[in-house]
């Protein structure tokens, strides 16, 4: 079994954790946003988008989430423009499970053979013989979905079994599925929706650190919807930050087992977003910022 540790950096807030035998920074980076409005098409500006990327490593980020179906396509293959050949501690998870529409939407792709293309196109965008960790996501754009996760998952734990992928994730995601997954193979991470405000999964994020299992939230700030809350802007004020700058703070105190992937076009935001991430919260603000997803 995985039993990550937490190592203090002073590079970046939050230390590092251990996906499986990959060390990489508990503040990272989600390259999301890199691809155009809706996740849709290329970038406005494609030189920043690269200057993005090559500002993450700068600052010392060696964990790198991604997807082939951002764009779809787009944001691995700026990856790959922007850092080919990675440097040795840099670290890519991408996830398979959807696919995109022509108006944006996202698909379910979950058959064996729709996985293996997935992985196939992920390994050939990112230029690599073999991915780090690779997330299956379930659910839908709304969210979780009950049901078997066993085939999809079965199918990537096979394409593992060839050597094409390191390490396996799930995404988007009940408790109950976790635990199916993990009945049939070793997961290093789960992928779900968490923030301040959002947080149905305080229990699975307790169970995961038991297991040395890291938890990734996505939309650390909430997303399509920015986190707005009076307490939020009450602390903040009182830190002279902003309140995202106190969220991912706040993300970074809440678990060790917690990874951050924030994601931003501007490198100016990037910097920003790695300050912010280790602004000192007292106990008074801890318990205040906890009041929020009472």
């Amino acid at each position: 079994m995985n039993t990550g540790t937490h190592t203090p950096s002073t590079a970046l807030p939050g230390g590092t954790w251990l996906l499986g035998d990959l060390t990489v920074t508990r503040f990272g980076y989600g390259a999301m946003q890199l691809a155009g409005p809706g996740v849709m098409g290329p970038p406005a500006d494609p030189d920043g988008a690269l200057a993005v990327l090559r500002e993450a490593v700068g600052l010392g980020i060696t964990h790198i989430d991604t997807a082939g179906a951002y764009g779809p396509r787009v944001t691995n293959r700026l990856i790959r423009e922007a850092l080919h050949p990675y440097p040795a501690p840099l670290h890519l998870v991408t996830k398979v499970g959807a696919v995109r529409d022509e108006r944006g939407g996202w698909i379910p792709a979950r058959r064996p053979e729709e996985l293996r293309d997935a992985v196939h196109q992920n390994l050939e965008d990112l230029g690599l013989d073999s991915l780090d960790v690779v997330n299956l996501r379930l659910g839908d754009a709304q969210g979780t979905l009950p049901g078997s996760v066993a085939e999809p998952f079965e199918a990537v734990v096979e394409l593992q079994r060839q050597g094409l992928i390191r390490h396996l994730g799930v995404s988007n995601v009940t408790p109950e599925q976790v635990a199916e997954a993990q009945s049939i193979a070793p997961i290093v991470c789960v992928q779900n929706m968490y923030n301040l405000a959002y947080r149905r999964d305080d229990e699975l994020i307790d169970a995961l650190a038991g297991q040395g299992i890291a938890y990734v939230p996505f939309f650390p700030l909430g997303g399509f919807s920015p986190l707005q809350s009076t307490a939020l802007s009450a602390v903040a004020t009182r830190l002279g930050a902003t309140p995202m700058s106190v969220a991912l703070a706040w993300l970074l105190r809440r678990s060790p087992n917690i990874l951050l992937i924030p994601g931003t076009s501007s490198v100016a935001h990037l910097r920003e977003n790695a300050e912010g991430a280790g602004l000192p919260l007292s106990d008074d603000d801890l318990a205040e910022l906890d009041r929020i997803g009472g």
